[in-house]
């Protein structure tokens, strides 16, 4: 979810620098929400990539957001985007140019990855991040499909972690039906989600909406090695950890107790499970 990696960059504690880098293989819509110019950007640091391998070349192709975060836009055509994040790909014998740039002294990369696939060509950006974030809607249809993906994921990732997004069941009947800890909800905050998409009317900045206050809480919790609190549910529990368990727990989530969220909750027609990469050095 790219609104929601917005947030987490703009809204990342301490003093490190961070930069959000827009790695979704469907293409970026960055550049587009907030009128940036097509370069420089994804496209143009694949290309000085292969000439160079500096570790502050990343620097060089971002342009600010309102509010001055440094961001790596991708173009909005598939195509393109793809073929850029191929030459970004760490390889067997490099690092590749995010994990250099993560490697900085305080300095923390987010990557935003979208819908991954086994497939896919951001794969070996993922697996070379340090902590790896799973979005999924809190909807049975959602949760299947996360279900589903849970020994894959684990293997992509030694610490990957689960938000669920929205209405829907509880972080506690998650974590029970499905096996794992849920580290929290992301909040429907329609006016902080209009700001972070660049839209005009937007009053409440990252700082002051639910939605930039959830952020702040998630990176804590990166930061920290634990889940963030949940908002208005019951506690996680304490690592969050996805791992696969035996029996029927991969099996998609069936209805225990009522739903938390409002039954007039649009649903989804498609798998919304999203993964967001961080990055860079733990302290």
């Amino acid at each position: 979810m790219t609104t929601f990696s917005v947030a987490l960059a703009a809204r990342w504690p301490g003093e490190a620098r961070c930069v959000l880098i827009e790695c979704d293989p469907s293409g970026g819509d960055i550049a587009t929400r907030f009128s940036l110019a097509s370069s420089p950007g994804v496209v143009s640091l694949a290309a000085a990539a292969r000439r160079s391998t500096e570790a502050g070349l990343l620097w060089q192709h971002t342009q600010p957001l309102p509010g001055g975060l440094p961001v790596v836009a991708a173009p909005p055509g598939a195509d393109h985007a793809r073929a850029a994040l191929a030459a970004l790909a760490p390889g067997r014998a490099d690092e590749g140019v995010l994990q250099l740039a993560a490697g900085a002294p305080d300095t923390v990369v987010i990557a935003d990855c979208g819908r991954v696939d086994p497939g896919s060509v951001v794969l070996p950006i993922v697996r070379s991040a340090d902590v790896l974030l799973v979005l999924s809607r809190a909807h049975a249809d959602d949760l299947a499909h996360v279900a589903t993906r849970l020994n894959t994921v684990s293997r992509w990732s030694a610490r990957p972690g689960l938000l669920l997004v929205g209405e829907g069941y509880s972080t506690a009947e998650v974590s029970r039906e499905l096996g794992v800890p849920a580290m929290g909800r992301i909040p429907e905050d329609r006016r902080g989600a209009a700001v972070l998409c660049g839209r005009p009317g937007g009053r409440r900045g990252p700082s002051r909406s639910a939605l930039g206050r959830t952020a702040r809480g998630v990176a804590r919790a990166v930061l920290a090695h634990r889940p963030a609190a949940p908002s208005g549910d019951a506690a996680s529990p304490p690592v969050p950890v996805l791992r696969a368990v035996s029996g029927e727990a991969t099996q998609p989530a069936t209805p225990n107790g009522h739903r938390a969220g409002s039954p007039s909750t649009p649903p989804t027609n498609a798998p919304s499970s999203e993964d967001t990469s961080r990055t860079g050095g733990m302290p």
